[in-house]
């Protein structure tokens, strides 16, 4: 029983990290973070087996430089990239050659070939600092209608579920409390006075 009670506590606690995860990417995703810092969902395998489908990549920008002028953004490292729209969202990819113009060139570590043009500098989001590996897959869903409400429905659901069972433990409780003290007064000796005890007392 006590096992039992201890998985499911570790379930509970750790969907709700996991739900409050996702709600605070999706609020860095559409908010200021000091720093500049932005999270992204890799949704392609152009860079397995570093960075999976489905990761989110925290990503930190760096100041550009001109041509001639060393770069923040070195050969090996992952950067993000390009425009970000519903429909596209930018790209991350390693930089395998930095051009005497400041420019980048990139290849998705799992691509056969570079990408078909250089990166200009100014098209550099930033550089990935950090990944949680699937955990996309979740802040993607929570971004739909139906994803949210489960978000939002299964906790509220799973502490309904949880106060009232500590209410149910606790009645079953008192119900049981009784049921042994009534068994207990019913089971009772009686005391009967001998009568040589009571002629003394007259």
């Amino acid at each position: 029983m006590k096992a039992t009670s201890l998985i499911t506590n570790i379930l509970t606690y750790g969907f709700y990290t996991l739900v409050a995860l996702v709600v605070v990417l999706l609020f860095s995703s559409a908010l200021p973070i000091p720093g500049g810092i932005k999270t992204f969902v890799v949704q392609s395998g152009s860079m397995e087996p570093s960075i999976r489908t489905g990761s989110v990549v925290v990503v930190k920008p760096f100041p550009s430089t001109g041509s001639g002028q060393v770069s923040a953004y070195q050969v090996g490292d992952v950067i993000t990239f390009g425009p970000r729209s519903k429909t596209k969202p930018p790209t991350t990819h390693r930089i395998i050659e930095v051009k005497a113009d400041g420019n980048f060139v990139t290849k998705g570590d799992a691509n056969d070939d570079e990408d078909i043009r250089a990166v200009s500098r100014y098209e550099v989001i930033g550089k990935v600092i950090f990944t949680l590996p699937w955990v996309g897959y979740a802040v993607a869903a929570a971004q739909k209608p139906w994803g949210f409400m489960l978000i939002v429905g299964i906790p509220a659901i799973l502490i309904i579920w949880e106060e009232a069972g500590k209410i149910w433990r606790e009645m079953k409780k008192k119900k049981d409390y009784a049921e042994r003290v009534e068994k207990r007064t019913e089971h009772a000796t009686p005391v009967v006075e001998s009568n040589e005890k009571k002629e003394e007392t007259i």
